[in-house]
């Protein structure tokens, strides 16, 4: 019982930090309904190319990057994929979600 307590104290404390998080390797599904949203880090071609895939898109990325672009706590993210799918809908643009949009959705890198 006491190596049980121990062993979730210290998950407990690491699961604190966004760090932890995306060091598990954890994938959050994130929807993307408004493409615009990228154009600061995307060309015109390729958000002209993921509207004529069709909104929403939707792309995995890990935990610190959907928190970022979501607007949510990694915390809940973390959570989330622990009880099976996170999933997020994209408020902002990034870089490293563009990067990811380009990857799985377009076949391009930047």
């Amino acid at each position: 019982m006491r190596k049980f307590l121990i062993a979730a104290a210290a998950v407990a404390a690491a699961a604190s930090t966004p760090a932890f998080a995306q060091a598990q390797g954890g994938l959050v599904n994130v929807s993307i309904g408004d493409v615009t949203i990228l154009d600061n880090f995307l060309n015109g071609s390729q958000v002209a190319a993921l509207n004529n895939i069709g909104v929403p898109v939707t792309v995995q990325v890990p935990i610190g990057v959907a928190a970022n672009v979501c607007g949510v706590d990694a915390n809940v993210l973390a959570h989330q994929a622990q009880m099976g799918a996170a999933n997020c809908d994209a408020t902002n643009g990034s870089r490293a979600l563009a990067q990811e949009v380009n990857r799985q959705l377009l076949g391009q890198s930047l």
